[in-house]
C-alpha cells in the first residue's frame, strides 16, 4: 500500500451516485448481514473485530447502531475506548483491549481502539516517537496474533470526515435536544489539533496496515453506511460458511 495523505482523499459520496438507490442497497445488504451473522455464530469457527476510528463527530456511534446494529445481539458486541482507568494505566496499553478481542462466532465491534495509544497520545505529546513506533509493532503483533491464532478477521475503518463538516455537526450538539448528551466542550479544543491528528492518523495508516485501513468518505451518513455495509458482507460471504450438522 502507498503512503496515505488524507488531504487528497474525498469525504464525499462519488459525483453523481444516486443517493436513494445506494440507500436502497445498504437495505438489501442489512437482511444479508442478518443471515450471514446468524450462520458465523451458528459454525463458530471464524470471529470479526470491526475497528472503527474517526475524529469527534464524524459518525461512528451511527455506524453501530444503524449497520451493525440490525444483528442479532447474541452475536454482536460493542466496546467503546475512553481514557484508560487507573487499573487499565497500570498494565500494559494492550491489556485493557486483548481481553475483549472476539471469541469465535463473534463479531466484536471496537468504537475508538487500541489506535487510540498512538493517536490522541502521540498529539498531546504524552506518547514521544521511539515509545510510539514500539506500540505500533506491538500492534502489528497482536493483529497478527488473532489473525492466525484464532481465524480472526479484521476490519478497519477511518471515518473520514472534513473539517467543516465536524464543525457544523459538533455546533448542532449545541441546539438539537436529541443530541446534547453528546456535547463535550473539549472536542472544539480537541478540533483545533487537527493538523496534528491528520498527520498522527497517516503514520498509523502507513505502519500498521495488514490487514489495510479503509479510508471511508463519512460526510454523508448514507454512503458511509453504504461502504461499511458492504465490506462486512463480502467478508463474511467469503469464509463460505456452513451450518453445522446434527450432533452426534
Amino acid at each position: 500500500m502507498s503512503n496515505i495523505l488524507l488531504k487528497d482523499i474525498s469525504t464525499r459520496a462519488p459525483k453523481g451516485l444516486d443517493k436513494q438507490a445506494t440507500k436502497e442497497k445498504t437495505d438489501a445488504i442489512l437482511e444479508e448481514l442478518d443471515e450471514l451473522q446468524n450462520l458465523l455464530f451458528a459454525e463458530s469457527k471464524h470471529s470479526v473485530l470491526v475497528v472503527i476510528q474517526g475524529m469527534d463527530g464524524s459518525g461512528k456511534d451511527g455506524v453501530i447502531r444503524n449497520v451493525l446494529g440490525n444483528m442479532n445481539p447474541q452475536g454482536v458486541t460493542v466496546r467503546s475506548y475512553k481514557a484508560p482507568t487507573a487499573e487499565e494505566l497500570s498494565h500494559d496499553f494492550l491489556w485493557r483491549i486483548h481481553q475483549h478481542a472476539p471469541a469465535k462466532g463473534m463479531i466484536q465491534v471496537f468504537n475508538r481502539s487500541h489506535y487510540e495509544d498512538i493517536l490522541v497520545t502521540r498529539v498531546h505529546k504524552w506518547c514521544d516517537d521511539e515509545t510510539a513506533r514500539k506500540r505500533m509493532n506491538a500492534i502489528n503483533d497482536f493483529e497478527k496474533l488473532l489473525q492466525e491464532h484464532n481465524r480472526t478477521h479484521i476490519l478497519k475503518f477511518y471515518l473520514h470526515i472534513s473539517p467543516e463538516e465536524q464543525h457544523e455537526r459538533l455546533s448542532e450538539r449545541m441546539k438539537d435536544p436529541a443530541k446534547m448528551w453528546k456535547y463535550n466542550e473539549k472536542d472544539f479544543e480537541e478540533a483545533k489539533l487537527w493538523g496534528d491528528y491528520m498527520q498522527a492518523y497517516e503514520d498509523c495508516f502507513n505502519n500498521c496496515n495488514n490487514p489495510e485501513w479503509t479510508i471511508v468518505p463519512a460526510d454523508q451518513n448514507w454512503y458511509k453506511e453504504f461502504i461499511i455495509a458492504t465490506q462486512l458482507r463480502d467478508l463474511l460471504k467469503g469464509l463460505n460458511m456452513q451450518f453445522p450438522g446434527l450432533k452426534k
